[in-house]
């Protein structure tokens, strides 16, 4: 049975064409990774299956009564509203019907028996809907995600980005609903909670179509993978590791396919050419018709760009940069209290710890802008700093890469702004697009231009790769390692950072002066 069935699906953004006469269907029970290169379309196809994007041409058509779920990380969410609250709001019809029910049984006390009957029918409703275990529910998504260190009673307002992105994916993950539309889920989850969802995602009966760069985690929670690649969506049946064999054996074959053609086409073209004057004209004109009859293998469309990242380093030297004493962060209350550490000209640190505990918190008081709540913090004269924020936040979306970097820098030619975009892998198209429309990848490259451009001798990064596919992170590490200058990094991949940092600062324990 399908759920969901794309047809005829074009779409571009200018001149950068993403899907052509696409087609794919989504059936009960497949959990479908969505996979390609940053830029390829992956967010603007799930985009276009809740309907926040119209498609150029082509039909989306859900199959009636289906329902449907999307990951939104910056959803509205009532102010005041806490975790717990906004976790039961995923079961308000429920509660609702136990209010109903109550007030049956309140009427049936007065010996109205009809209302006892109504009031009967809803409490099996509520008991077969497991309305009587939602908080058994809550507790495991919650513990699962790692939420209820957090504090139920906690506002959603006063979380980090990266808890508030966890409470909107527990909440969906409660609903249930019948397709789930996941975009890279695991960006804010750490090691054990992205075990955790693994494990819930792949015994689910109901069907998900997820966007990730994490392999493992595809290979473990698909059956199917959606590749989308050179403008067109095809459904490979399998494991992710499956999917890539089938894929490469397929590219080798359409690549023979295509070059014995084109090969057929020259050898036809030279005959034409040769003969349609001469006494074998009938001929020639006769392989001109089957030329003309012949249907095309099309060239692959190559998109995918390497980038190349190179911070313009200064000179640096091992004195002090950076001194931290007993310094305490946080918004109303400290998150971080009591933190004490240096960083020296040169040295490249790594600060861990579970989502929420502060990290981004300390990074964004180190760079101004929140204050201190206590103890102090100060840069040498040798330190210039260059940071690198996680949220995808412009002041207007609808300015392009060239546009944002060329008001940033007014002094470098417009030739020479498209020169350094497209070494950071934004091809000369989405140079043009306007940076709501562009991927999470590809609006990450753009802020990793704009600090390539900026001279500096101190990087601080917040998860910089959470958005970014398997090429540009090797480009950044590599860009990272070469930088001469010093750097204070927070990331929850150690796969990235373990070959460069001298040091690994665990903000989960207590010991900030001798952590190694």
């Amino acid at each position: 049975m399908s759920l969901v069935e794309i047809t005829d699906l074009t779409h571009s953004f200018g001149d950068n064409i993403l899907f052509r006469n696409a087609d794919f269907v989504l059936n009960k029970g497949e959990h479908a990774g969505v996979v390609g290169h940053n830029g390829a379309g992956k967010s603007t196809f799930i985009k276009i299956c809740t309907g926040q994007v119209v498609p150029d041409s082509g039909s989306v058509s859900w199959t009636k009564g289906i329902t449907a779920g999307y990951l939104d990380q910056y959803a509205h969410i009532e102010a005041g509203l806490t975790q717990e609250g906004f976790l039961k709001s995923a079961f308000l019809d429920l509660y609702r019907l136990e209010e109903q029910m109550n007030e049956l049984y309140s009427r049936a006390a007065d010996g109205d028996m009809s209302s006892m009957r109504r009031a009967a029918r809803y409490q099996e409703r509520l008991e077969a809907s497991g309305f009587y275990s939602i908080d058994t529910y809550i507790s495991q998504v919650a513990a699962g995600l790692g939420l209820t260190g957090i504090g139920m009673e906690r506002p959603v307002g006063q979380m980090s980005g990266g808890q508030r992105a966890k409470v909107i994916l527990a909440k969906l993950l409660l609903e249930k609903p019948d397709v789930l539309l996941l975009d890279e889920p695991t960006n804010f989850l750490d090691k054990e909670h992205v075990a955790w969802l693994g494990g819930y995602l792949s015994e689910l009966e109901n069907a998900f179509l997820v966007v990730s760069h994490d392999h493992d985690f595809l290979e473990r929670i698909c059956n199917r993978i959606c590749d989308i690649d050179n403008r067109t969506i095809t459904k490979y049946y399998g494991t992710y590791s499956e999917f890539c064999k089938k894929k490469a054996l397929l590219r080798e074959d359409y690549i023979r396919q295509y070059s014995a053609q084109q090969k057929e086409i020259k050898r036809t073209e030279e005959f034409i050419r040769k003969n349609i004057a001469g006494r074998k004209s009938r001929m020639a004109r006769g392989r001109q018709k089957q030329l003309d009859r012949m249907e095309k293998i099309e060239a692959l469309v190559i998109k995918e760009m390497k980038p190349v990242f190179k911070f313009q380093d200064m000179p640096a030297s091992n004195t002090e940069y950076l001194a931290v004493n007993h310094l305490s962060v946080g918004y109303d209350f400290p998150v971080l209290p009591d933190i004490s550490f240096s960083v020296t000209g040169g040295q490249k640190i790594a600060v861990t710890g579970f989502n929420g505990i502060g990290k981004s918190t300390l990074l964004k008081t180190l760079v101004g802008q929140i204050p201190p709540l206590g103890g102090t913090y100060a840069f040498s004269g040798q330190a210039e700093v260059a940071y690198f924020e996680q949220d995808l936040l412009w002041e207007d979306g609808k300015r392009t890469p060239l546009q944002v970097i060329t008001d940033t820098f007014p002094s470098i030619e417009p030739k020479k702004v498209r020169k350094a975009l497209a070494r950071c892998g934004i091809s000369s198209a989405h140079a043009d697009q306007a940076l709501e429309t562009l991927s999470g990848g590809e609006q990450a490259k753009v802020k990793l231009c704009l600090l390539t451009l900026r001279p500096c001798s101190f990087l601080i990064m917040d998860e910089p790769t959470n958005h970014l596919d398997i090429q540009a992170k090797e480009a950044l590490k590599e860009a990272i390692q070469e930088f001469a200058g010093a750097v204070v990094l927070v990331s929850h991949e150690a796969s990235f950072y373990r070959e460069f940092v001298s040091r690994v600062i665990n903000v989960e324990g207590q010991d900030w002066k001798h952590s190694t």
